[in-house]
C-alpha cells in the first residue's frame, strides 16, 4: 500500500472578514525558515501555499521547491467577483508556469460558493454562509440566481480553461463538502473535509463518495482549533472571536485543549490512510492573526487552527528565531506515520528475506 502524503496549508496573507489581514507581515527569510521546518521537522512532503498577492505566492513557492517540498499553488482573491477572478487566475497561472517545475499543482479556488461574490446571495462570506444554511434563503437564491451548483461548475470550467492556457501541470479545486463539483475538468479531486459531531457517523461514507470519482483524492483542509470542544465544530470552530471589538476578543470563555487538537489531526490521518486518500493537508501551519495573549479573554490562539502558537512581541524557545512555539498538534503531526504502509512494507521485507 502506498503511504498517504502528509501535507499542510501555508498562508502567505490575504484580507478576510472585516478587512483584517490573515498575515500582516511576510518576508522571504521567514518563509524559507518555516518551509524548512515544515519539510525537515514536521515531515511534510507537500505544502499548499494560499494567499492573495501573486508575488508572495511566487516567493513562497520558490522557497518551498528549493527546500524539497512539492507545491500546491492556491491563489485566493477573497470576496472578489467572477469578472475579477478569471484574469487574476490567469496572472497566477503565469507565476506557476515560470516556476518551471513538475512538482507544482494549481488550485483554482476554495469553497467559492462562499468566498467569491456572485454565486450565492450575500455581500461577504458570512452572509453567504447564512444563505446556504437557511432553506428560505436558499429558495430565494434559487429564484434570483438559479442553481448555485450549476453556476459554480460553469465558473470552474472557465477557471480551469484559463489556468490550462498558461500552465501545463495538474489542476484542481478545493471544494466545500456542500458543493457538487463536476470533477471531470480537474486532474485531482480536492475537498475541505472536517469531521464534526453532526457528520461523524457518516464521515467515512462521505469520504468514499469522493474516492468513487476514480481520481487521486486530496483532503485540502482538515483540522481543529485549540480549545475544548472545538473538534466537534470542525470548520466553524473559529467563529468564537468577536472581530468588531477593539481589541478583538473571545465571545465566551474557552479552555485550552492542545491534546484535543492533536488527537483530531492524527485520528483523521488514520482514517484517510485507511480509506486510500492520496494526500491530506492539515489546516494550518500558523495563524498569525490569532495571536496568543496571557489574558484569557484576548487569547485568540485558542480559536486558531495553527499547529504553532503565534506571538505578538516575542520569539519561541524551540525555534528562537521564530515568533511562535509548536503546540502538541505540531509534535503529534510530526511523529505520525502511516501504520498501514509500514505494515505493508514489513510484509514485503519478510517475503524478500524468505526468498
Amino acid at each position: 500500500m502506498e503511504s498517504i502524503k502528509k501535507a499542510i496549508n501555508y498562508d502567505v496573507g490575504m484580507f478576510a472578514t472585516a478587512g483584517w489581514p490573515s498575515r500582516p507581515d511576510f518576508d522571504r527569510e521567514t518563509a524559507r525558515r518555516e518551509l524548512e521546518i515544515i519539510r525537515e521537522d514536521l515531515g511534510c512532503s507537500t505544502v499548499r501555499i494560499f494567499g492573495q498577492d501573486p508575488d508572495r505566492l511566487r516567493v513562497a513557492a520558490e522557497q518551498a521547491l528549493e527546500v524539497g517540498l512539492r507545491v500546491w499553488l492556491s491563489p485566493d482573491l477573497f470576496n472578489g467577483r467572477e469578472r475579477d477572478w478569471l484574469p487574476y487566475l490567469g496572472e497566477c497561472a503565469r507565476v506557476a508556469r515560470r516556476l518551471d517545475s513538475r512538482d507544482v499543482v494549481f488550485v483554482v479556488g476554495r469553497e467559492l460558493s462562499l468566498f467569491m461574490r456572485g454565486l450565492v446571495l450575500g455581500r461577504d462570506g458570512l452572509a453567504r454562509v447564512r444563505t446556504v444554511s437557511s432553506i428560505p434563503r436558499l429558495l430565494l437564491n434559487l429564484a434570483v440566481k438559479g442553481s448555485w451548483n450549476r453556476n459554480l461548475n460553469r465558473f470552474l470550467a472557465k477557471a480551469a480553461a484559463t489556468v490550462r492556457a498558461e500552465f501545463s501541470g495538474p489542476v484542481t479545486y478545493a471544494a466545500g463538502e456542500w458543493e457538487q463539483v463536476d470533477w471531470s475538468v480537474f486532474d485531482v479531486v480536492g475537498v475541505d473535509l472536517y469531521r464534526t459531531a453532526s457528520n461523524a457517523a457518516g464521515f467515512r461514507d462521505e469520504l468514499r463518495s469522493y474516492l468513487a470519482h476514480g481520481k487521486p483524492l486530496a483532503i485540502t483542509e482538515f483540522g481543529s482549533c485549540t480549545y475544548h470542544g472545538a473538534a466537534d465544530k470542525g470548520a466553524t470552530a473559529w467563529a468564537v472571536v468577536d472581530r468588531t471589538a477593539e481589541p478583538p476578543m473571545l465571545k465566551t470563555p474557552l479552555v485550552r485543549d492542545e491534546r484535543e487538537q492533536a488527537a483530531y489531526l492524527t485520528d483523521l490521518l488514520d482514517v484517510f490512510a485507511e480509506e486510500g486518500v492520496d494526500q491530506a493537508f492539515a489546516f494550518t501551519f500558523a495563524s498569525y492573526s490569532y495571536p496568543y495573549d496571557p489574558d484569557p479573554r484576548l487569547d485568540l490562539d485558542l480559536a486558531a487552527y495553527g499547529l504553532v502558537t503565534c506571538y505578538r512581541d516575542r520569539h519561541g524557545s524551540t525555534y528562537p528565531d521564530m515568533a511562535w512555539e509548536p503546540k502538541e498538534a505540531f509534535r503529534a503531526y510530526a511523529s505520525w506515520r502511516d501504520p498501514h504502509a509500514e505494515a505493508s512494507a514489513a510484509r514485503e521485507d519478510d517475503r524478500t528475506s524468505r526468498a
